[in-house]
């Protein structure tokens, strides 16, 4: 069974680049405070990295 990550968005995606707006959007998070949960697959992982400062996660 793979591990859980919870991803929460901190900050906005205004004024940032089109491909962390999409990252954001393909992580499901569309608002600010909004939580969501995947598994932590090197997928995600590296998708989490690339939008790490406008993200936290913490594991489940």
């Amino acid at each position: 069974m793979a591990k859980k990550i919870l991803v929460k968005q901190l900050k906005s995606s205004i004024k940032r680049p089109q491909n962390q707006k999409r990252t954001l959007m393909a992580l499901g998070l569309k608002k600010i405070g909004q939580v969501v949960e995947h598994d932590a697959t090197p997928n995600i992982l590296g998708m989490i990295a690339k939008v790490e400062h406008l993200v936290s996660t913490e594991e489940a």
